[in-house]
């Protein structure tokens, strides 16, 4: 056995390129001109080039997101393809995802990913309500989805994610579930579900932040759902889904039998990953460097992981990128974050998101996983918490396993506070 055929890991690849900023959206995405475009590209490639002398293992699932990736040149998208395999050992059967939103593809494209390799696309439609897609900021009306849908499944994908919200300005149980039952008419393999959040310095934020305020209070709202209604929503799309094939795995995310989303689920497991592009995070472990360091207090000892975090600013990061060597002359944890930040992440910290990450899913975690990755029984860390949360009914423990109930995934914000020391 080699040492990539053990040390796994997810690679992520931000793409910031929009055609239009959505009014909901704080992501870090944009519009730019094609120059820009181009040496962005450029950019990306010349940090994969550079990571791949510093990060040991095997590619396990790449996901590429944004923005909306699908909105460039697909050109591009072969080009940092065959950059990842170039550089990096990709696992035969990984799964790689590709974000789409209606519209922007075209058969060509579809046909462009398949070739590189890119074997499931996440569909981004929020709403089969036209009326709600303008309201969003979204440039693409129901019939485009449908349009998209069609080119991708002709192509031959067989693995596609929609995703949808919940809770918008003037949403009724009627217009989510017309959404629904328009959605679930096709059988994508994959659904995600999320309720709208509405995120200071966007358009909606302007609009609607009084209204979010009241709903967080509790009281009657103008424009959003309030509480009640949001939580009537949620849970309408919840039991819909369910009887109709689409399991619930995690907090917002469903799933048709053996479809779940393994890039996102290594997440919510903290599987080791590596981010590139403007924005983007990285969790790497000792023992995931190019070589093992002699000194294991170089990178804080062995058994601490780090985070890094790259630039967020795009023409900062081509500049920096630009200066990157492709063979370094060091390994340590300070050099790979050469365009960003790096964070040691404490074994407490680490407690905190193995429980809040991982009770996310319905499977929740296990007492043997938390004793394998700590070296110390959960209960000597959480009794307490886990004693009150099972006492309110909100989580359950069934020998190994320790899961939240479906009342506590409703209260997760509240339940999984629990966890933060």
């Amino acid at each position: 056995m080699t040492m990539e055929d053990y040390r796994r890991f997810e690679l992520y690849i931000h793409i910031p390129f929009c055609a239009k900023k959505c009014d909901y959206c704080d992501f870090l995405s944009g519009v730019y001109d094609p120059y820009t475009q181009r040496d962005y590209v450029d950019a990306l490639c010349k940090e994969l080039e550079f990571y791949s002398k510093k990060v040991f293992g095997t590619v396990s699932s790449i996901y590429i997101g944004g923005g909306t990736p699908s909105w460039i040149n697909p050109d591009n998208i072969v080009r940092i393809m065959q950059t990842v395999r170039d550089n990096f050992s990709v696992d035969p059967l990984a799964e790689i995802t590709i974000e789409a939103n209606p519209g922007t593809v075209i058969a060509e494209a579809a046909n462009v990913y398949l070739s590189v390799g890119v074997n499931r696309v996440s569909l981004g439609l929020q709403s089969a309500n036209d009326d709600e897609l303008e309201m969003l900021g979204r440039i693409h009306t129901f019939n485009r989805f449908l349009s998209t849908y069609e080119i991708l499944r002709k192509a031959g994908f067989q693995n596609i994610n929609v995703d949808l919200m919940t809770g918008l300005p003037g949403q009724t149980p009627e217009k989510l579930l017309y959404t629904l039952s328009k959605v679930t008419a096709f059988r994508p393999e994959h659904i995600s579900c999320y309720s709208l959040i509405v995120e200071p310095g966007t358009p909606f934020y302007k609009k609607f932040h009084e209204d979010a305020e009241r709903q967080e209070r509790g009281e009657d709202t103008v424009f959003l759902p309030n509480e009640d209604q949001t939580y009537e929503l949620m849970k309408r799309a919840q039991f819909y889904l369910e009887e109709r094939g689409w399991h619930r795995y995690e907090i917002s995310n469903y799933a048709r039998d053996g479809k779940v989303c393994k890039h996102n689920v290594g997440y919510w497991q903290r599987t080791p990953y590596l981010g590139v592009g403007i924005g983007a995070a990285s969790l790497i472990p000792p023992g995931y460097l190019v070589k093992e360091l002699e000194d294991p207090e170089e990178c804080g000892g062995m058994g601490l992981e780090w985070r890094t975090a790259n630039i967020r600013d795009i023409y900062e990061y081509i500049e920096e990128c630009s200066h990157l060597p492709i063979v370094p002359d060091q390994v340590g944890y300070e050099d790979i974050a050469t365009i960003g930040s790096f964070t040691q992440i404490t074994r407490q910290a680490a407690m905190e998101e193995f429980m809040f990450l991982g009770l996310r899913q319905t499977a929740g975690v296990t007492k043997s996983g938390f004793k394998k990755a700590f070296g110390t029984q959960i209960e000597k860390i959480y009794g307490h918490e886990l004693f009150e949360l099972e006492k309110e009914e909100l989580l359950t423990m069934d020998g190994d396993r320790i899961a939240l109930t479906d009342r506590g995934l409703d209260l997760s914000n509240y339940a999984l506070a629990k966890f933060l020391k």
